[in-house]
């Protein structure tokens, strides 16, 4: 079996909703993320319990502090037995090469945060960031490739243009992915699953299609499919 390319956000409040979720799916059909509310609330030992259940998972937390702060902080993450961890690529060169560092490459994935998915130009006007998203997501992914790191977040609308600038095993993970149906929610550049594989996507993060869908293993499942090639 192919390795999947799905990794479902587990954007919950508490564990208890989590492990429910994740009683539902099969980790030979995707990964998981766990973010900075259910981290919070829920703690390594959850994410250890997700591990032990045969899941892969992507720590989002971002991150973004002083370089030795953050080269520890993935240290830390790194003896969790995490599949993926993030740092934010705002963060500057001097931390993503601390967090490299940190974290030897061949070990866990490594990526950086380019631009959130919610962002858009007005946005960026307001923290005064020059240029159009794609630009800076260029930049940052650009910068993210020279420190040695595994890959970025990045939005499907700018994967197209990365693939044609960074190398072939730069994975490019996509949050902000709907189905035809699904609204956008709170986040503003967004592309459905099919969309984003052709565009060059390596992993889809698909939180509520999934978790609030009545059967998230058939739609699971029906994603799979979707993006099979």
């Amino acid at each position: 079996m192919k390795e999947s390319r799905i990794i479902v956000a587990l954007d919950f409040s508490n564990a208890e909703q989590a492990l429910n979720l994740t009683a539902q799916l099969d980790p030979r059909l995707c990964r998981l993320k766990v973010g900075k509310e259910l981290f919070t609330v829920a703690g390594p030992n959850l994410v250890e319990k997700l591990i032990r259940n045969g899941f892969d998972v992507f720590l989002d937390l971002k991150f973004h502090d002083i370089p030795n702060t953050v080269a520890k902080a993935c240290m830390a993450a790194a003896n969790l037995g995490v599949w993926m961890m993030n740092v934010h690529a705002l963060g500057g060169k001097k931390m993503l090469l601390a967090a490299r560092e940190a974290v030897p490459s061949g070990t866990v994935k490594l990526i950086a945060v380019t631009l959130l998915t919610s962002m858009d130009q007005d946005d960026l006007n307001d923290v005064g960031l020059q240029g159009k998203p794609e630009q800076i997501v260029l930049r940052l992914a650009t910068l993210t490739q020279d420190c040695g790191l595994d890959g970025v977040v990045c939005s499907a609308l700018e994967v197209s243009s990365l693939r044609q600038i960074i190398r072939p095993d730069f994975r490019l993970v996509t949050p902000g992915i709907r189905l035809e149906e699904n609204s956008s929610d709170d986040q503003k550049r967004v592309a459905t699953p099919s969309a984003a594989i052709r565009n060059g996507a390596d992993y889809l993060v698909i939180g509520r299609p999934i978790t609030q869908a009545q059967d998230p293993l058939r739609v699971l499942q029906q994603l799979n499919q979707s993006i099979a090639v």
